[in-house]
């Protein structure tokens, strides 16, 4: 069994890798309009592309945190599930969906390869 961690602390390798990733989105935020501007295109045209990518940029950001504050949320959850009812409940069957169908026929429709091709 993992050692329990307490449901605030972050990942250790999850915010470094963010922290990472966003630097890299602010540096093309400044590199990508001076190298436009550098091949001659306009200052307008730049500057719009600079505001895109920032705001592509922080929407990115704000997916990335709530994205990681749901995945620490749910480990707690399963942390305390599991700390609550060792052992309790038999594990439930995955449930597959409407159209994931297992058993005969579920093979049906598609592309199928070679086999029933005409000779020709």
């Amino acid at each position: 069994m993992l050692p329990s961690r307490p449901p605030s602390a972050p990942r250790p390798g999850s915010e470094r890798t963010t922290t990472e990733l966003i630097r890299w989105a602010a540096f093309s935020c400044v590199l990508v309009p001076m190298v436009l501007l550098w091949y001659g295109s306009s200052l307008a045209g730049a500057a719009g592309t600079a505001l895109g990518l920032a705001a592509v940029t922080a929407v990115c950001r704000l997916l990335l945190r709530q994205s990681e504050r749901g995945a620490t949320r749910l480990l707690a959850e399963e942390e305390d599930a599991e700390d609550a009812g060792a052992g309790e409940h038999a594990p439930q069957a995955h449930h597959r969906g409407r159209h994931q169908r297992t058993g005969t026929g579920s093979h049906r429709g598609g592309r199928h390869s070679g086999g029933n091709s005409p000779a020709g």
